[in-house]
């Protein structure tokens, strides 16, 4: 039992606030949840170890690969798979603990790999790394719910995210479309986490990994029509913003809720670069073709955040006005009218940024949160820095706003402070 509970047990006591038949018996309790709670510690390492041992013994055959038969070849590809089954089996007959599950499974999970990869060395079958990837993924995709392990959910988001980029960036510059299908596979596991295990460290792991999953892929999925692009990552930058903000996720510790800070920077970033006139002209020079792809995953993904937004305002969990769960709809319009000329474009994107930023110092006061006061006051100072490059103001007016900025920092963090300290009092 932590020390600090004990400590303030004992003064609880000392100062008769509960009796020394209370006391025990939250020490009983105490006592019995550390003993049902798994060593994470040695999971982790075992896990770490598992791995270790599967790629020493890769590294092993491969320096004296071609020394052996093809009989001989062909005994150790498939014998890390016999031994990782085993290991299963063995865990799962016998009920062992969490940790043996993690560990065999992470052990299984590389065989099947290390497997694949010597057989089709060995008998020369052709064949392109992303290809590779999908059918390893597949194959092991069971075992995250046979042996319900953590990590190998985890490998599996990794896995596919590292299967969509090679697909659709490298091997041909082809849409994944199956990386849909990957995170369909692992989603009914996350869903049980967030049921079970809501504030647990490896469901905020979760919500950290499958939106940073999405963003790094869903550039794969623009082809011909890449203006499309900066449309397609605000709104799943909105989406993502407007999932962090559902109370579930909300009234959790902000450094749990991955949807939301992903969302929230995100947004600014794109409002930032979309802010400079060079990338309004690269966008126009791409013509605007409403029955491609990327136009209708575009509707998509706005359908999408528009029925998360209309079911928020349903729930009744949108009490107050944020501007960052509209940008999406704002943007959407901007960009139309952009398509005919930048200017205004430009304009109505800086007053949003700015918008954006005073939102964020105004939550973050009412929050009484430094955190999220200084990101909004970093907003404003990076849409001043945006603006020193692209301006011809001068090198006088130009320092003097920055001043005004550094002041203005001063100023609201030691207001905030002030507020806080009167407030406690």
């Amino acid at each position: 039992m932590n020390s600090k509970i004990q400590n303030d047990i004992k003064e609880l006591v000392e100062e008769q606030v509960i009796t020394s038949e209370v006391a025990v018996n939250i020490k009983s309790y105490y006592q019995s949840k550390k003993a049902d709670t798994p060593n994470r510690l040695f999971t982790v390492f075992a896990v770490l170890g598992s791995t270790l041992v599967g790629l020493g013994i890769i590294l092993i055959l491969a320096h004296n690969w071609d020394n052996f038969s093809r009989a001989i070849k062909t005994v150790f590809a498939f014998a890390p798979l016999i031994i990782g089954q085993f290991i299963v089996g063995y865990s799962i007959l016998k009920k062992k603990s969490m940790t043996w599950f993690e560990a065999s499974g992470v052990f299984l999970f590389f065989a099947v790999g290390a497997s694949m990869a010597l057989v089709s060395q060995i008998y020369n079958i052709p064949g392109d790394f992303s290809s590779y990837m999908l059918i390893w993924i597949l194959l092991c995709a069971p075992l995250v719910y046979l042996l319900k392990s953590n990590a190998l959910a985890i490998l599996h988001i990794v896995f596919a995210t590292s299967y969509a980029c090679s697909f659709g960036y490298f091997d041909g510059n082809q849409t994944p479309w199956l990386y849909v299908l990957l995170l369909a596979i692992v989603m009914p596991y996350y869903y049980h986490l967030l049921k079970t295990k809501k504030t647990h460290n490896i469901t905020s792991v979760f919500n950290w990994l499958l939106p940073l999953s999405v963003v790094i892929v869903l550039g794969a999925f623009v082809g011909n029509s890449e203006a499309y692009g900066i449309l397609m990552y605000v709104i799943l930058f909105g989406l993502l913003y407007n999932i962090g903000k559902i109370p579930f996720l909300d009234n959790q510790k902000l450094r749990r809720n991955g949807y939301l800070i992903l969302g929230s920077l995100g947004i600014i970033y794109m409002l930032l670069l979309t802010s400079f006139e060079w990338l309004w002209e690269d966008i126009l020079r791409h013509d605007i073709v409403f029955d491609s792809q990327e136009f209708y995953i575009t509707i998509v993904l706005f359908l999408t955040a528009l029925g998360v937004l209309l079911f928020s305002f349903s729930k009744r969990w949108v009490k107050k006005i944020n501007l960052f769960q509209y940008v999406f709809i704002i943007f959407t319009i901007i960009f139309f009218m952009g398509i005919t000329g930048s200017f205004i474009s430009i304009i109505l994107i800086n007053l949003l940024v700015l918008a954006l930023g005073i939102i964020t110092i105004k939550i973050g006061a009412d929050k009484f949160h430094f955190g999220i006061l200084n990101y909004g006051l970093l907003i404003i100072t990076t849409l001043t820095v945006c603006r020193f490059f692209d301006t011809n103001m001068s090198f006088v007016l130009r320092g003097l706003l920055f001043v005004s900025v550094g002041v203005g920092f001063f100023i609201t963090n030691y207001v905030m402070l002030k507020r806080q300290k009167s407030k406690n009092k």
